[in-house]
């Protein structure tokens, strides 16, 4: 007979499944949008795409991924940033959100047995499901700041010149920052840019988010490994 104790945890096999169905649509439905962005721009200054009145600028809309040629009377976006697509893609980042978040939590939490949605488990497979929900979430939040912000690993001293032979031209980094991963680039004209978007700072930032709950219920569940363990010594 097995001595293997066992414990209350939620059920998080519904939202675990919401989560990784929305991100699946959410990443074809980004893609999409992302191909009707192709020449978008080109087709408003050649004015193959009309709008209401003279065309003033144009730009690109970072979520729902969309280009938006603004014009005196108004705006027209390519296929992300209207109708049906625009709306499905914040509706299924809500879900992703939302039930990402609430499975996170909830395993950070030891309920009683007995509830409906309470289901016993061990200590182990407790260790083992937020330690693989941490290593994905976490794997995930890693590999996209070091794809936006792997330049600054440099040092504030040379960050805007990585990665191209400047000479005496090499611009100045301004405004460093490692998280939110930023810095701002001023050239020899006077020019200065941005090394990274916003929106790509600020998604870094909120990866992080989840990346730490994932974390918080990795370290909790095998805090309450490690006391089992020793108790049974």
């Amino acid at each position: 007979m097995s001595n293997t104790r066992t414990h209350g945890a939620y059920r998080t096999g519904g939202l675990w499944a919401a989560a990784g169905l929305s991100f699946v649509a959410l990443v074809v439905g980004s893609g999409v949008a992302l191909i009707g962005m192709l020449e978008f721009d080109e087709r408003c200054m050649q004015g193959l795409t009309r709008g209401p009145g003279r065309l003033l600028r144009v730009r690109d809309q970072a979520f729902p991924p969309a280009t938006i040629c603004e014009f005196e009377n108004g705006e027209v976006a390519s296929i992300g940033g209207r109708g049906v697509l625009g709306v499905l893609l914040w509706g299924v980042l809500l879900v992703l959100v939302v039930s990402l978040i609430v499975a996170l939590v909830a395993e950070c939490f030891e309920p009683r047995l007995g509830g409906d949605l309470v289901v016993p488990m061990s200590r182990v497979e407790k260790l083992r499901r937020t330690g693989a929900a941490f290593f994905v979430i976490g794997s995930v939040f890693l590999m996209f700041y070091v794809l936006v912000g792997w330049k600054l690993f440099a040092g504030p001293s040379s960050a805007c010149s990585v990665g191209a032979d400047w000479g005496t031209q090499a611009p100045k980094t301004l405004e460093y920052s490692l998280f939110p991963p930023r810095a701002t680039c001023q050239y020899t004209s006077g020019l200065t840019r941005k090394m990274i978007p916003d929106w790509m700072a600020s998604l870094a930032v909120e990866l992080a988010v989840p990346a730490l709950l994932a974390g918080v219920g990795f370290a909790l569940a095998l805090r309450r490994w490690n006391a089992e363990r020793r108790a049974v010594r």
